[in-house]
């Protein structure tokens, strides 16, 4: 699933910040220090960043797993 644009709660825009959170999680910085630097102070928007899971490639090797046959029938 790919990251909402806006806050399910408040409604505030946070699509634009997810791209950063990410490369700094990665490097090894706090998740929490990270939402404090990008100015994400709500705790529902903060819970959408420290809950969200990117399940797309699964999905995807699942489909490929079993391959996709079209019933011309």
């Amino acid at each position: 699933m790919m990251f909402p644009i806006r806050c399910f709660t408040c409604g505030a825009l946070i699509a634009d910040k997810w791209e950063e959170y990410v490369k700094k999680v990665e490097m090894g910085e706090e998740p929490g220090k990270v939402l404090d630097s990008l100015g994400i102070k709500r705790y529902c928007c903060r819970r959408m960043f420290l809950t969200h899971y990117e399940y797309y490639d699964e999905i995807v090797s699942f489909h490929t797993l079993y391959g996709y046959k079209e019933q011309s029938e």
